[in-house]
């Protein structure tokens, strides 16, 4: 086993509840209470994600993180 960094995109939702995903392993993404919840099960969701694309016979995603950007719309 090898490590790895991913990027983790993280919203903050109306109730207050912190939610995380990694563009870069798509649909993998968890939520927590506080920061710390969230960086821990945002951990244990990345190494599930990579074990599922390894015991798949996947091959990894090749994707660099850019960036965010904000826009303004009218809406």
């Amino acid at each position: 086993m090898q490590k790895r960094k991913y990027v983790i995109v993280i919203e903050k939702d109306e109730d207050g509840v912190y939610i995380g995903s990694v563009p870069t392993l798509p649909g993998c993404h968890s939520y927590g209470e506080t920061m710390d919840e969230l960086i821990k099960n945002m951990k244990e969701a990345i190494e599930l994600c990579v074990e599922v694309l390894e015991s798949e016979k996947q091959e990894m995603p090749i994707k660099t993180f850019v960036c965010t950007q904000e826009v303004e719309v009218l809406a």
